[in-house]
């Protein structure tokens, strides 16, 4: 995917890893419509890159729609999709049923609606690019919150899905998987009164260095640039998931004594 004169939509993109990618992409050559449910962030967000603001829920097909309108309306088309919102949603197994709704409806569904949106045009026109924002956490786990750690496995699932199935349609798709970004998210992980939040959020901390949202946002725009699928802003989580595909039993028990460390 040629970044210089695409035309982008990036949801999520009035903060952390969004609006990085949003300016990144910008900075490319790209036409950017910075979409987030806060009409005030993306408002900033597309004032600093020059881009179009539309205040949207991107986990609902109608959200979605005035996303892809937008881009229409002012470009034609969409050739980019950024599916980045996410949320942490609630601690331990998650005791609120319509919490869990609503961050496998952000963190899951999100991108499956947005690619059913996408896909026809794309395949039809035989160019496109997508790319899920998923974690680390979709690889190896999230200790302290299930939701979060269920949810980002099943991204990472569809990531994958979407890249066999399409790839032959020359359409392109990306994974991010990082570990510690300095964003609201990770930040609110670790000042969170819930103790399971804050494990969470160590856990993530002392794992690795915490990195800037701009150095994550140059690997995916160069994923996006060579169509590249898995992006490793940390790349000692490529040596863990191996550790941990090659020894299951191992690894689990050593992420219990780890988790014990952090408690």
């Amino acid at each position: 995917m040629d970044i210089d004169g695409a035309v982008a939509v990036v949801t999520g993109a009035g903060s952390g890893i969004g609006k990085s990618v949003a300016a990144a992409l910008a900075a490319g050559g790209a036409s950017v419509i910075a979409g987030d449910i806060d009409a005030n962030s993306a408002a900033d967000t597309a004032a600093m890159i020059g881009g179009i603001a539309v205040a949207a829920d991107a986990s609902s097909p109608d959200g979605i729609a005035a996303l892809l309108d937008a881009a229409r309306r002012a470009f034609g088309r969409t050739d980019i999709y950024v599916a980045n919102a996410g949320i942490t949603g609630e601690a331990g197994l998650g005791d609120d049923e319509a919490a869990w709704d609503r961050i496998i409806d952000i963190n899951l569904r999100a991108h499956i609606r947005a690619a059913k949106a996408v896909m026809p045009e794309w395949v039809a026109r035989g160019s496109g690019h997508f790319v899920v924002t998923a974690s680390a956490a979709g690889l190896l786990t999230q200790l302290g919150a299930a939701p979060y750690s269920v949810t980002k496995h099943a991204a990472v699932g569809f990531a994958e899905w979407l890249a066999i199935r399409y790839g032959d349609n020359g359409i392109g798709v990306s994974c991010l998987c990082p570990m510690g970004v300095d964003t609201p998210l990770l930040r609110g992980m670790s000042d969170s009164p819930d103790e399971e939040i804050r494990v969470a959020g160590s856990a993530v901390t002392s794992a690795g260095a915490v990195i800037s949202p701009d150095t994550v946002a140059a690997l995916v725009v160069q994923a996006i640039a060579d169509g590249t699928f898995l992006v490793l802003p940390h790349p000692e989580v490529l040596t863990m998931y191996r550790q941990k595909g090659a020894d299951y039993e191992r690894w689990i028990a050593g992420m219990r004594r780890y988790q014990r460390t952090l408690r």
